[in-house]
């Protein structure tokens, strides 16, 4: 062994001692970190409610049809972004318009035979009304004649009774008392020809009344063509609706998530179409043990985090905390019949509303 050896071997051993004492160092470092770390998410447990039993949320929408029909147009595929009222399918609705225009030809039809019938009614009031005014003063005057009639038919009985009295007893001569008897006579026909035209004016009376009923029949057939009009009216306000629902619009502004129909297809009423949502109305659904429920509250400021964007933290804010279990909406609940029994810490669902960022989070994210 030379001079040189045992210095070298000092040399080695003191090399790896110092790396032995770097390792400690360094093991003693990580293990400060660790434990730091392992302080500070205990920390944070302990001052916060933290949970993985969640999802992101929204309404998904399923549009469907009204009326059954073959699609003629599909305007939309899964991705496709919809505006509200933008096209979504159109059915074939030949069938549909040509019923709508015959029902717009029985509504003409009827309205020019009520504008005929008014006319009519028109017509017929004018003729009616005035032979009814006539045979009225006809009437009125006919029964004037009557008692002028009679008045002076009693007048002259009167003077007749009188002249025959006097004839008796000498004081009025035959000539004189014939002249009486005359004129009696003539009162009487003219009473008898008061009656008659009385009579006559009566008969026009009647015949008057009997074309004013014509008119009141006229006025009910008329009204009973305003009913007929209104359910032509009705028949085609209701068609026109048919028309409308076989063209399928969105009813909210969306992204088109799934297709369940292709072009050409036959639809029937309430068959769906597709499912859209709304990207700007999301949520999370986050199940929070009963435990920790004590420290929730409406508005608490919530660090929401996706698996699909790790170390990318969103803004969310509690707006609703459930009211009853999650086990409470089970198909089958536990009704523990047995008897025996295992405490399981139960779940209330808690809403939150999250910031939707450039549409990254998606419905059904953890």
């Amino acid at each position: 062994m030379t001079a040189a050896e045992p210095e070298l071997q000092n040399e080695s051993e003191a090399f790896k001692a110092e790396v032995r004492r770097k390792r400690r160092r360094q093991f003693l470092a990580l293990s400060l970190v660790a434990a730091a770390a392992l302080g500070w998410w205990i920390y944070q447990r302990s001052i916060h409610v933290y949970t993985d039993d969640a999802r992101i949320a929204t309404d998904l929408v399923v549009i469907s049809s009204k009326v059954a029909g073959r699609i003629e147009e599909l305007a939309i595929k899964e991705g496709t972004e919809l505006e509200r009222d933008d096209l979504v399918a159109r059915l074939d609705a030949e069938e549909t318009r040509l019923l709508l225009e015959e029902l717009r030809a029985q509504l003409s039809a009827m309205e020019a035979t009520i504008a005929r019938g008014e006319a009519e009614i028109a017509m017929v009031e004018r003729q009616t009304g005035g032979a009814l005014q006539a045979a009225q003063s006809q009437l009125r005057a006919a029964e004037a004649s009557l008692a002028s009639a009679d008045s002076d038919l009693q007048l002259k009985r009167a003077e007749w009774e009188r002249s025959d009295s006097l004839r008796e007893r000498g004081i009025l001569s035959q000539q004189g008392w014939e002249q009486a008897r005359s004129a009696f006579q003539v009162a009487e026909q003219n009473q008898n020809r008061a009656r008659a035209q009385v009579a006559s004016a009566q008969a026009r009376l009647v015949e008057a009344n009997a074309a004013r009923d014509r008119l009141a029949v006229l006025e009910q057939t008329q009204q009973g063509l305003q009913h007929e009009r209104e359910r032509l009216s009705h028949q085609l306000n209701r068609q026109q609706v048919i028309l409308d629902e076989r063209t399928i619009t969105s009813p909210l502004q969306g992204i088109v998530d799934q297709t369940f129909v292709n072009s050409g297809e036959y639809l029937m009423p309430g068959q769906r179409i597709a499912m859209i949502h709304d990207p700007a109305n999301i949520w999370v659904k986050a199940n929070i043990k009963e435990t920790e429920i004590r420290h929730l509250q409406l508005g608490q400021h919530v660090d929401v985090t996706v698996d699909a964007y790790p170390g990318r933290t969103f803004n969310g804010e509690v707006v609703r905390i459930g009211n009853a279990a999650t086990s409470q909406f089970a198909l089958l609940p536990n009704t523990n019949p047995s008897g025996n029994f295992t405490k399981v810490t139960q779940r209330l669902p808690v809403k939150i509303a999250v910031t939707q960022e450039q549409y990254l989070l998606k419905p059904g994210m953890m």
